[in-house]
């Protein structure tokens, strides 16, 4: 009986040089240096990435942060202030990762911002850039009260409004 005629070997052939071939691009996400001009890991699905949210809020209040995607739900997390939190995960393959934080303290609102978007936080060339380690301060300002800061020294920090929305 010839090769050809088992099409599940063919198959199982098939899906094993498929998932080499994934493991590797997996594994060479990590190969690049993360820099502001440079798409650095941006430009391979599957990324690898670290958000990390440091409570920075005027008022030195503990920060309630609850975090999640379509898949990940990381419930509650109380950070105290000038403590960090975070959490790792991979950009998905057709690059549509979000992950939406709502933040309460108090004294401070209720508030919302998607704290990773892969069509901001994973966009090669974009402004801001690629980040690998994604460091957000919440709080330190009223006016840009969310801000990505990046790993460079001298570069300034990337500061959004809330999302809060309807």
């Amino acid at each position: 009986m010839a090769f050809t005629d088992k099409p599940h070997l063919i198959l199982f052939f098939m899906m094993s040089s498929t998932l080499i071939l994934f493991v590797s691009v997996i594994d060479l996400s990590n190969a690049s240096a993360e820099t502001p001009s440079s798409g650095g890991d941006g430009f391979l699905p599957l990324a690898k990435k670290h958000v990390l949210i440091r409570n920075k809020v005027r008022n030195k209040q503990i920060l309630n942060v609850h975090c999640k995607s379509s898949e990940d739900d990381f419930g509650m997390v109380h950070i105290p202030w000038n403590g960090t939190w975070g959490f790792r995960f991979h950009v998905n393959f057709w690059k549509t990762t979000k992950y939406h934080c709502h933040f309460t303290w108090y004294k401070g609102g209720s508030h919302y911002f998607y704290i990773f978007k892969a069509s901001r936080d994973d966009k090669p060339f974009g402004d801001p850039p690629v980040c690998k380690e994604c460091i957000w301060d919440v709080g330190r300002s009223d006016e840009n009260p969310i801000c990505r800061i990046p790993h460079e020294m001298g570069y300034l920090p990337y500061c959004f409004k809330w999302e809060d929305g309807p």
